[in-house]
């Protein structure tokens, strides 16, 4: 039995934004990743201050102020916080 692998490309983040009920991560190949808020409950509870507080990691993203911490292959996956 053999393994479908697929390549998912770059998956390194180059923006991040929030709607009311979603979390929207631009990747610097221009794909969109929209997941829901509910899915990171720190995110949901913290203030627009605290969201816009983030760096850009090498393959995710990381709220210092909220102790939030997420991957883009996690949310490709739809794992959840």
């Amino acid at each position: 039995m053999s393994t479908l692998e697929i390549d998912v490309g770059d998956l390194r983040p180059r923006a991040v934004e929030f709607s009311a009920t979603e979390l929207v991560v631009t990747l610097v190949d221009g794909r969109r990743i929209a997941t829901p808020l509910d899915w990171y409950p720190r995110l949901k509870a913290g203030s627009a201050k605290q969201r816009a507080n983030f760096e850009l990691m090498a393959m995710g993203i990381h709220w210092p102020d909220l102790d939030e911490d997420l991957g883009v292959a996690g949310m490709l996956k739809g794992r959840r916080s």
